[in-house]
């Protein structure tokens, strides 16, 4: 079986524990996703099997939309709802609209965030979630990330009572991007501590929350032998790659792993990007210029050979 699926994950699951239960349902250990999700979000995890797998880089490079909300007055060691609250501060007065919207105007464009200390980067061979599960800290390193849209889709709700300040938000965001810290740097662009009190990712690797399957209904889908109507064939993985279809002729020397000229595949000038070449409507590989031969593209990795 190969293919890409999307599907829906529920809250209180890992992604692994997804890929884990596809990996029975589906009969098959070739099984891997295109980008983690917590246990406490929900939302659009795309799933590659058999030879599908070998695009997953690809699903997990493209953007991610995510709707979500962020309460005022309180920080969290985990930055979210699901971690002990480490600062406090009453929000007395709620901040106005344009207050909250000049402070997330702020963190859009290319920006740097620290990752939290319970994610998965790796210190020193070692997971910070690791770090923080033994009481540790250590020097976590900054890195870049890509906001296209970070923007308030509700009305703030102020607790008079709690004293805290409330208000939903969507976020379209490119690969590594850590949506609880863009909570908490809401927060200090404001002046009091935050936390993302709640997460969806309505969309990633191409698929929107519509077209996302539960694990129920994959099982189903597996009952009533349907799979194949919900199962992507692995060319949506490369479907942003420019397209280069060949003859059997030039089948011979790709399927062999050869490096040639630009001008084999058609092209009047050395293209700047990677792209797919397809062989009898099949995608089986993708080339990219030489990095040190003038005018020869080589393969970038080869999908099928058969």
């Amino acid at each position: 079986m190969n293919g890409i699926l999307p599907l829906w994950k529920e809250r209180g699951m890992t992604s692994h524990d997804c890929v884990f239960k596809l990996r029975k349902i589906l009969h098959t250990k070739k099984v891997g996703h295109g980008g983690t999700l917590d246990p406490d979000v929900d939302g659009v995890l795309p799933i590659c099997i058999g030879k599908g797998t070998k695009v997953i880089e690809f699903l997990s490079d493209s953007g991610k939309i995510y709707e979500g909300e962020i309460t005022l007055g309180y920080s969290t060691t985990t930055e979210d709802v699901s971690g002990e609250i480490v600062e406090k501060q009453a929000v007395d007065v709620p901040f106005s609209n344009e207050q909250i919207d000049k402070a997330m105007q702020q963190l859009t464009g290319e920006i740097t965030q620290i990752p939290p200390m319970y994610s998965a980067v790796k210190v020193n061979g070692k997971r910070l979630y690791e770090y923080a599960r033994n009481g540790e800290t250590v020097e976590r390193p900054k890195r870049k990330a890509q906001i296209d849209l970070f923007e308030r889709t509700t009305e703030p709700i102020w607790d008079e009572v709690e004293k805290t300040q409330s208000w939903r938000f969507r976020v379209v965001c490119g690969k590594g991007t850590y949506v609880r810290t863009l909570a908490v740097d809401t927060g200090k662009a404001l002046g009091v501590p935050a936390h993302m009190s709640d997460l969806t990712r309505t969309a990633s690797g191409g698929f929107t929350k519509e077209q996302a399957v539960t694990l129920a209904q994959v099982a189903k889908a597996m009952e009533n032998e349907s799979i194949e109507q919900i199962l992507l064939p692995i060319e949506f993985g490369v479907k942003d790659f420019k397209r280069i279809d060949i003859t059997e002729e030039l089948w011979n020397k790709v399927k062999n792993g050869m490096r040639l000229p630009y001008q084999e595949f058609g092209f009047t000038d050395l293209p700047k990007e990677p792209f797919a070449v397809f062989y009898h409507a099949k995608v089986v590989c993708l080339y990219q210029p030489h990095e040190k031969q003038k005018g020869i593209v080589k393969p970038l990795k080869v999908l099928q050979t058969e």
